[in-house]
């Protein structure tokens, strides 16, 4: 092979490798990934068990995140509707045959692991409305938003019986921002949002398990149960209050070593991080949620399709609400939920579908950059 060839080659491998990562979103989720590595070293009681598993998952996240990122928007709308199938397949799975743990069945046991479907649907039913919006894009009736309501319906009443509130009010809503950007008329958001506080009664009647109507009472008056379902939001806001302005250092948490912050791995890290990074801190991690949040919201006013436009803005508000609800209910201004911190929190499937989310907004990014340079 002569030098020229070489040289091109070596141009061509490099040009491959970096072409679909987009550093506004990769640096800032590289940050937060050490940062969480130290994190859950404090949180796990300084044991490597969860810190080497969170690095398994994380570094097959960045493969994913090659791979996937390389394809653009077109390519990946071809599969929307069968991720779906499979997640919905998945979900029904865990009626079927799922594990329980803490009282709700969530997780299904594939042999090398658990994998909770739910998570994968925060980004199948996204794709899959964009989806649906695309093959009739021009020409969208009322009945259009029908279907892609029934749409969402299906895998929001399947993780409700899990029960998981929560997530499935969450994946509802990634659904409902596809909506929101497909030019749904502010009459029907207004008439959704009547028929929505209208309906409150009866879900709260009817629709709502006494533990999830507790954890609503709690978020009101935490102090009426505090050694019941009180517990946890009473101990993550002393966590986070007793951090201060600069927290109390890392390894220092008191809340933390002496084991008053319960799923303090998982859905609680960020009392965790309140109370040895202080508000300093708080404020470091927020601006690079936000860095990530604007990039987003960018990729999705650049996007040529509505398709891209669509799943760009559902996927970034998405991440926003999976952050606000998290470090909302740690810091007792929402109900407590079963939420975790993007990329921070101990989990792999969830790690793996932020990531996954990441690398569908970075395909859309290559896809506005690839017809810039065309031009």
């Amino acid at each position: 092979m002569t030098e020229e060839k070489s040289v091109g080659l070596l141009q061509k491998i490099k040009t491959a490798l970096a072409d679909p990562i987009d550093p506004w979103l990769f640096v800032p989720m590289l940050v937060i990934y050490i940062m969480s590595l130290f994190l859950l070293y404090s949180a796990d009681g300084q044991e490597f068990g969860q810190l080497e598993n969170k690095t398994l998952h994380t570094v097959l996240g960045f493969i994913l995140i090659w791979l996937v990122a390389r394809f653009r928007p077109t390519a990946v709308s071809k599969i929307a509707f069968p991720i779906y199938v499979i997640g919905v397949l998945l979900l029904v799975g865990v009626e079927v045959a799922g594990v329980t743990v803490n009282g709700s069945t969530r997780w299904l046991d594939v042999g090398i692991g658990r994998i909770q479907p739910s998570e994968i649907m925060k980004i199948a039913l996204p794709m899959t409305v964009a989806w649906y919006f695309q093959r009739y894009e021009g020409r969208l009736k009322w009945y259009h938003y029908i279907v892609a309501i029934l749409l969402m319906a299906v895998p929001v009443a399947l993780i409700l019986k899990q029960p998981d509130l929560g997530t499935s009010v969450l994946i509802m809503a990634s659904g409902l921002f596809v909506v929101f950007f497909a030019g749904l008329p502010w009459k029907a958001i207004f008439a959704a949002v009547i028929a929505f506080v209208a309906a409150l009664p009866t879900m709260w009647n009817y629709g709502m398990h006494d533990y999830q109507k507790a954890r609503v009472l709690t978020l009101l008056d935490p102090t009426k149960d505090p050694l019941g379902d009180g517990y946890h939001i009473i101990q993550s806001m002393i966590a986070i209050g007793s951090g201060g302005l600069w927290g109390k250092g890392w390894l220092n948490g008191s809340q933390t070593h002496l084991d008053y912050i319960p799923e303090a791995t998982t859905d609680f890290i960020f009392a965790v991080y309140g109370e040895e990074f202080g508000l300093i801190g708080n404020i470091l991690l927020l601006a690079v949620y936000l860095i990530i949040l604007a990039r987003g919201l960018y990729i999705a006013s650049k996007a040529k399709t509505l398709y891209s436009r669509t799943l760009a803005g559902a996927l970034t508000m998405t991440f926003f609400c999976y952050a606000f609800v998290n470090m909302g209910m740690v810091s007792g201004i929402l109900p407590v939920v079963g939420v975790p911190l993007p990329l921070v929190s101990y989990g792999g499937t969830a790690t793996i579908s932020i990531m996954m989310l990441i690398a569908l907004l970075m395909g859309i990014s290559g896809e506005e950059q690839q017809q810039r340079k065309e031009r």
